[in-house]
């Protein structure tokens, strides 16, 4: 029995020796190299409208409506909004039901770049293992970038750019703060809303991103 613990902790060790060499190695090469492919867009089984664009060339209309929409204290925090969590929680407490995540811009870029969308804790565990690698070796503009580039902004469409020229015709360049405010409203469920179709719920939603768009700190990262 001795000797079978002994050997369960060494595999053990090997084996998380292994996840973090691989993860910090794929964490390092993403801080330099333009993202292609997510877990997600291969979950998807579809091919997706991605379009890589460097965040010099985003207007910074689209980070701004994205950080008042998403996470407010992105440039603040060190990956997570632990009042947001906290009120994410107690609001899923008394009404039964998740009506806002709690998770910030680091943790969703996180996600979608190393994970599968399937709810479970380990999914949350490993979800707080890589945005804790991004928070170390990548500086807010990287995660940002990388951020704008991946996420589902509609049924087959990935990133900002790919986002704009479905939806309006446009470069992520050209974006308005009401067209950018629009298509960060429609998360988290892009796939069921967009600028084209949504409730009427998502115009008001819409209009406070803009007001508070104008309240984000200034950053340059163009």
């Amino acid at each position: 029995m001795k000797e079978f613990f002994k050997i369960f902790v060494r595999w053990a060790l090997n084996i998380a020796t292994f996840i973090f060499l691989s993860t910090l190695i794929l964490v390092l090469l993403y801080r330099i190299v333009p993202v292609k492919i997510t877990p997600i867009m291969i979950y998807r089984l579809k091919l997706p409208s991605h379009d890589w664009e460097p965040i010099k060339n985003i207007n910074p209309n689209v980070y701004y409506s994205a950080m008042a929409s998403e996470d407010p204290n992105f440039l603040k925090h060190h990956g997570f909004d632990f009042d947001a969590i906290k009120k994410a929680y107690n609001d899923s407490k008394k009404y039964k039901k998740q009506l806002r995540g709690g998770s910030g811009i680091s943790q969703q870029c996180a996600k979608n770049l190393f994970l599968l969308p399937v709810r479970s804790w380990v999914r949350k565990i490993f979800e707080t293992y890589f945005t804790v690698e991004l928070e170390a070796f990548w500086n807010k503009r990287r995660i940002m970038e990388v951020y704008l580039n991946i996420i589902e902004m509609g049924d087959g469409i990935y990133g900002i750019e790919s986002a704009a020229l479905n939806y309006y015709k446009k470069p992520a360049s050209k974006l308005s703060l009401s067209e950018a405010s629009m298509i960060v409203s429609c998360f988290p469920n892009p796939r069921k809303f967009t600028p084209q179709k949504h409730p009427f719920w998502i115009n008001s939603k819409q209009t406070m991103v803009m007001t508070f768009a104008g309240w984000m700190p200034r950053v340059s990262w163009n």
